[in-house]
């Protein structure tokens, strides 16, 4: 079973304040959401939040998120009132929707953000809005599974100049498992703490780095 950043109590009030601080940055500070989305993962306050550190995903309101990423970000905050709003706007839901799906598969804002932009998840609202939040993780999870074509291991494998052969016989990891988990017929993210060891060590990277997540 995954072990999840943060208790799930927290859950609803982080997809609370991430909706909250969307809908207030794009629809009162009229910024562009990919563009916002950019700065709150550059700015920090995406790994403060993904992690759960509680002042972020309990302790402050979403509006008070946004201007810190603002602040974080070497930007002036706007002198304007803190706005939420009863009626959710797709903006809202496009950070609603991100919460629950980082908190519940474990990977960074930044990692999901790459593959999947917040102009595609707005894309998303009309038909899925409405529908169990499952719904919305299992489009996510096909479509970082087509942006994300090569493991953790082939990128690392590959940006060190090694072959597979070559990996097997450095790190004593069975050439055939390597294929494996490459090839994704085998899960890394179940493998052996000692396979990941090996691996980690010649590749020059943590064991946490190797896993897809």
């Amino acid at each position: 079973m995954m072990i999840r950043a943060y208790d799930e109590d927290y859950v609803v009030s982080a997809q609370r304040i991430l909706g909250d601080m969307m809908d207030f940055a794009m629809n009162t500070l009229e910024y562009d959401g990919d563009t916002f989305f950019s700065m709150f993962i550059v700015s920090g306050v995406a790994l403060q939040f993904g992690k759960g550190n509680p002042s972020y995903v309990a302790g402050r309101t979403g509006c008070e998120l946004a201007k810190e990423v603002l602040r974080e970000s070497g930007l002036k905050v706007p002198d304007v009132p803190d706005e939420m709003y009863m009626d959710k706007s797709p903006e809202y839901w496009s950070g609603w929707a991100l919460a629950y799906y980082q908190w519940y598969t474990g990977r960074t804002f930044a990692r999901i953000h790459k593959a999947v932009s917040i102009a595609t998840v707005l894309d998303m609202y009309p038909v899925l809005h409405e529908a169990d939040i499952m719904k919305f993780v299992a489009v996510m999870d096909e479509k970082l599974q087509d942006y994300y074509t090569d493991t953790n291991l082939k990128r690392l494998r590959t940006g060190m100049g090694l072959s597979q052969r070559e990996l097997a016989q450095l790190s004593g990891v069975a050439l055939r498992q390597i294929q494996l988990l490459e090839e994704k017929q085998r899960d890394i993210n179940k493998a052996q703490v000692l396979t990941l060891f090996k691996l980690g060590k010649v590749l020059h990277c943590n064991c946490e780095d190797l896993l897809e997540i």
